[in-house]
């Protein structure tokens, strides 16, 4: 099947369950550590790439130095048409990079199971339709993309934060959310002004409800990954499938 890029931007901040449906599509994870000084590719020459979450801004290069290159990577992927998501900052990142804006600290932190509106627009989204119109999604932010892209596609939204999915393109997605992290990673996390005992508690009551719904998108995100993985042992011009 196909050859997907992870890019890691912090330590504890892997692919999790993600990488396991993944795997079970027949898929393979090139993790690279870059939090860990792991150098990224030069160019992408991978099925799909996956930009994970970290506690940066996209453009914190200050203090994560690799991520001008991640920037590069995204630039890449969504020129070419390749299958992307980002996830938490890989979102924030997908949105700066193609022209949307991201402010830290911006409105009130998100941290849990919270629940999601899934917009009217995702009723043809190839990853987010035919979902039911509130979905729990385990978040753990507190700077957002305040402006989405020319021509993004808004998905879903919380009162918190509006811009908790949206498209890019055709082959783009960036969610704020972590459809990778199961209640027990929670556990790990410090945000001020939330009872931890009840943060866990609910996400531990909707887990049942969230983890068929993320199975399903990813999915759905894998079988985009085959299609590109496809094309590469094609006679069709590299294009076609771009478009396809």
């Amino acid at each position: 099947m196909g050859d997907v890029l992870v890019v890691q931007n912090s330590r504890s901040g892997g692919p999790a369950r993600l990488g396991d449906w993944l795997a079970e599509a027949g898929h393979e994870l090139d993790v690279v550590l870059a939090h860990d000084g792991a150098p990224l590719p030069d160019r992408l020459g991978h099925d799909a790439m996956i930009m994970l979450g970290g506690g940066y801004l996209p453009g914190d290069d200050d203090r994560a130095p690799w991520l001008a290159d991640a920037r590069r990577l995204v630039g890449q992927a969504l020129a070419e048409g390749v299958p992307l998501l980002g996830i938490c900052l890989g979102g924030q990142m997908i949105a700066e990079v193609a022209g949307g804006e991201v402010l830290g600290d911006a409105g009130a932190p998100e941290n849990g199971s919270v629940p999601l509106t899934i917009r009217p627009e995702a009723a043809d989204d190839p990853l987010f339709h035919g979902l039911p119109p509130v979905v729990p999604a385990v978040e753990h932010h507190k700077d957002a993309i305040i402006a989405l892209p020319a021509g993004a596609v808004w998905l879903a939204e919380t009162q918190a934060c509006p811009y908790q999915a949206f498209r890019v393109g055709e082959r783009a997605w960036g969610v704020q959310f972590h459809p990778e992290v199961l209640p027990a990673r929670i556990r790990e996390w410090r945000a001020d002004g939330f009872d931890p005992g009840e943060v866990y508690a609910t996400a531990v009551a909707d887990e049942p409800v969230s983890t068929p719904i993320w199975r399903e998108v990813t999915m759905r995100f894998a079988a985009l990954v085959a299609e590109r993985a496809a094309c590469a042992y094609e006679t069709r011009p590299r294009a076609y499938c771009q478009r396809a």
